[in-house]
């Protein structure tokens, strides 16, 4: 019995051939668009860099040696008095002794603890500075925060409170080493203190007399309130300058999965 094939005309035959093979190429160039897609280089979005960034700057208290987020020593400008006289000048403070990490409500007063523990703070790090001729002795205090919103609003509220009857505002708690001019500096001593925010961290600073005399109503010597005042700010300006300083832009190489 003979068979009889219908054979499609060579016509239709070119007709298939071409939208096979426009397909293929079409499922070629897709193809080709993804894998070239995924070898372009990374883009962060302003939130991705922005979250980096501060991830970044908020472990630096972990990463950081101790002696490079607290230098030694420190330079400071003179107080604004000297204006004049003295404004070439560059002060120092020499680094007596750097304490270990201390919890948030221990390496503060009760009035700063309230609030560092209210906004999520993690650790305080402290250190004790001099000033050349060992007249003055200061403490700094970096209490550490997930991100830099928990510590402005940190410090906010630590600046808001009104202390009663000329007491200090809140904060760090002085730390002594023995057998230094700092040996007797205590909380009763304190004769200034104040804070700041810097990225994940508020910055606190503690100053007063190396002798350790209770606190005495600083304003009557305007000399010694300008200079105490310079060499706290100075201190803690550095330190905030090594924990706060913006990181490089965050880039991503150009490799698949970075």
């Amino acid at each position: 019995m003979l068979i009889h094939e219908r054979r499609r005309p060579p016509a239709v035959l070119a007709v298939v051939a071409v939208v096979v093979l426009l397909a293929g190429t079409a499922g070629f160039l897709v193809c080709a668009g993804v894998v070239a897609t995924q070898l372009l280089p990374r883009r962060f979005t302003s939130a991705q860099q922005a979250s980096i960034s501060n991830w970044e700057v908020a472990k630096r208290w972990r990463d950081l040696p101790a002696g490079e987020i607290f230098a030694d020593p420190v330079g400071y400008q003179p107080p604004a008095v000297l204006d004049g006289t003295g404004s070439s000048l560059t002060l120092s403070a020499d680094r007596v002794g750097i304490a270990n990490e201390a919890s948030c409500r221990s390496a503060v007063d009760a009035a700063a603890a309230a609030v560092l523990a209210r906004d999520g703070c993690e650790a305080v790090l402290r250190a004790t500075y001099v000033d050349t001729t060992d007249s003055y002795v200061a403490t700094v205090g970096v209490a550490a925060f997930a991100d830099g919103a928990q510590a402005a609003a940190a410090n906010r509220q630590i600046n808001a409170v009104r202390p009663r009857g000329g007491g200090l505002p809140p904060g760090v708690l002085p730390v002594s080493f023995a057998g230094t001019p700092a040996a007797n500096f205590t909380a009763g001593s304190r004769q200034l203190t104040a804070s700041s925010a810097e990225g994940s961290y508020v910055v606190m600073y503690a100053i007063g007399y190396s002798d350790g005399r209770p606190r005495v109503p600083i304003g009557d010597d305007s000399y010694a309130e300008a200079e105490m005042t310079s060499m706290g700010t100075g201190v803690a300006g550095a330190v905030a300058s090594v924990l706060g300083k913006a990181p490089a832009p965050p880039h991503c190489p150009g490799t698949p999965g970075c």
